[in-house]
Formats: C-alpha cells, structure tokens, sequence
C-alpha cells in the first residue's frame, strides 16, 4: 500500500521532472516487476568478454551436429512456432491422406539406373558432339513424362489447394493425384483441361475424351462436379458426369451412372470450377442408389455431394486422379436454361453503391481541372470557374 501511495505522488510530480524522467521512471517499475527466468538463459556459459578461449569447430560438418544435438536438447522456453500451435487450440486437427500410397523405387536401383545411363551417355558420339557445339534438344514429351512420374503428383495438390479443391470437396482430407488425368474437348482436341485454366461453356458442351494409364484388369470411376453453381444451396453441388465401373481406360465402356450436362454458370456469378476425380475401384461396385434418370434435365436431381459419396463408398473407391478448369458465362448458358432444363435464366447482378466526393471547395488547391466532373449534374450547388 505503501509503494502504491508513492507510484501515485511520483506521477503526479511527473510536470516537475520532465516527461523523460516519468517515462524512464515508469519503465524502471515495470522492469523489477518481471519474473526471473525459470532456468539458464542461452549462451550464459560462455565468455563473451575472452572469445579467443571458446572452441573452433575447424569445419562445416562438425558445427553442424553440434547444432543439431543442441537443437534436440529440451528447454525451459518455448519457441515462436510453440506459441502459434498453442494459440489453435486443440480444435486443429491434422488431415488424412486418402490417396494413394506412394511406391518408390529403391536408392540402390535409381543409383544403378543412373549409373547405366551415365555410360550410356558417354559412349555416345553424337550426343557428345551435340553437347560440345551446344545444339543439343531435349523433348519435351520426354520432360513431361519425366515431370508425371516424379514431381508433377506435387505441383498438382499445391494448384489444387490453392484453388480450394481439397477444402470444398474433402474436407479435412487431401491426395496425391498419382494418375495423370487427360481430359480434351473437341473433335480435334483443342480445349484441354489443365489445372484451373479458363475454358469457355461453349467449348465444353459436349462430351470430353478422357484418357489414363491403367491396368486392364483394374477399375475405375471418374466423377465430373461443380461446388460453385448450385442455386439454393451454397453447400451443395451440381453432378455433371459420374461413370463408374470402368474396365482399364475405355471410359466409353463405363457404366453411365450420370449422363453428361454441359456447364451452368449463371449470368453475373463470375468464375465457376468443375472438378474432374478419378477414383480406383477394389471391386465392382454397384452405383443403384447413385443412379440418376438419362437423360437429367433437372437442377433437383443433379444435386450432389462429394463427401457423401465418398463416404458411402470409401471402402472400395480410392481419389487417383484430379484435373479442373473454371468457366464463365457465355450464350450457350442461356441456351442450356432454355432447351434443357425449361426455365427462366437466372441473372445477377451486384448493386454497386454511389461514387463518395468529398464536399467541394471554391477554391481548390493542387487539383486537376477534371475535379468540377465530380460535382456536375448534382443537387447541391456547385462552383464553376469564373
């Protein structure tokens, strides 16, 4: 009670002191308020003041496990990383891999492999001598190839996670795309669907040629969605596509369980993603329940959910594959509204809120002879030039 009745006359003295004084005065209290450290600080050992004593490392090696045991050391403190992961609480849970396993080859074989290679390489005269006047090409089917089977499945997830992919179709859940999707429209091929890049409706209203590696005696179903468009509930979706049952790669040999709607991006609503999933069959399934009537015209019974489908069947179907586009309104949106699905084409619009103008001033200062547009045509009183 005592020091408080003194913290208090020495504020009040503050004018007298200067401000410097009650602000050093102010920090020196909260200073012997703080608490000792519960243990040895870092570094206390040393001897900052005779540096010359302390001991060498003499190389990169040595210094580099010396840091290593003392990063594994257990401290009184908590890092910054600490904090932040204590901050998320325990409501954070970790995601689940659902995709496929990754079966890498052996070091000892990719060494071998690379060693034969190199040879190869050097018994070579005429990539020697290409190498040498530097004309030498590679393909890039080659470096595509090369790209699919080791760091592409990567690149994959991370546009797939960027585009939010995984977080509306998975939640809390994630793959690896292993199986390179191909998916082309067009008699000639020329609309490709990639990793989110723009294709228009009209390029895509017709059926898509879909091509991967596979097995013949594997199985396979390929899911084609929209999270984006449904008209009532944001939470739901559109099913565009859903063959199941496919033997090897013939997806035209595939049980129909959906037949195929073009895309629906309504008027006003920007861009849309759809979604193609691949997923590995154990076994037949049978997709009764699933089944919708063909051909669908109706927004109702296209209602989907990719979660729930893959719960019902997670025990047999297994994400392999993932490609995705996005598209925007065009013409042929009406047409689908009108031809197929026989109703009115939803628009929207966004209700964009009056340009704000600060009062004007007779006499403006600095500003550009553009600055009477502002005021013209208003309903309050306005300067002109005189």
């Amino acid at each position: 009670m005592a020091l408080r009745t003194v913290w208090r006359t020495v504020i009040r003295s503050g004018t007298e002191l200067g401000s410097n004084n009650v602000r050093g005065i102010r920090t020196t209290a909260v200073l012997c308020h703080r608490a000792a450290p519960l243990g040895p600080m870092p570094n206390e050992d040393i001897d900052w003041k005779n540096l010359e004593t302390l001991e060498k490392y003499r190389s990169y090696t040595r210094y580099l496990k010396t840091a290593e045991e003392a990063n594994s050391n257990p401290v009184w403190w908590r890092t910054y990383g600490q904090y932040i992961e204590q901050e998320k609480g325990d409501n954070a849970h970790e995601r689940v891999n659902i995709g496929l396993p990754h079966c890498r080859p052996s070091r000892t074989k990719e060494a071998r492999d690379r060693k034969k290679q190199v040879k190869e390489n050097r018994c070579n005269p005429e990539l020697e001598r290409a190498a040498r006047l530097r004309n030498f090409r590679i393909p890039l089917e080659r470096v595509r190839a090369e790209w699919e089977v080791t760091s592409g499945p990567y690149h994959i997830q991370r546009l797939a996670e960027h585009y939010g992919v995984y977080r509306d179709l998975f939640p809390m859940a994630y793959f690896v795309p292993r199986i390179m999707l191909r998916v082309t429209y067009g008699d000639d091929n020329s609309a490709a669907v990639h990793f989110g890049n723009h294709l228009t409706p009209s390029k895509a209203a017709a059926l898509p040629q879909v091509s991967f590696t596979a097995e013949d005696d594997s199985l396979w179903t390929l899911l084609l969605t929209s999270p984006d468009e449904h008209l009532e509930d944001g939470e739901q979706e559109y099913v565009h596509w859903l063959v199941g049952n496919i033997p090897g790669s013939a997806v035209q040999s595939g049980e129909e369980v959906c037949n195929y709607f073009p895309p629906l991006p309504p008027k006003g609503t920007g861009f849309h993603r759809y979604i193609f999933i691949l997923f590995k069959q154990e076994a037949s399934v049978d997709f009764g329940a699933d089944r919708r009537p063909s051909p669908c015209h109706s927004l109702r019974e296209r209602t989907f959910s990719t979660l729930q489908f893959y719960r019902k069947h997670q025990e047999v179907l297994t994400p392999a594959g993932l490609a995705f586009f996005q598209c925007q309104w065009d013409e042929s949106v009406t047409q689908t509204f009108h031809t197929l699905l026989h109703m009115k084409e939803p628009v929207f619009e966004y209700d964009r809120p009056p340009v704000y103008h600060p009062p004007q001033k007779k006499y403006p200062h600095r500003q550009p002879l553009r600055y009477l547009d502002r005021y013209r045509n208003g309903h309050k009183q306005t300067f002109g030039i005189y």
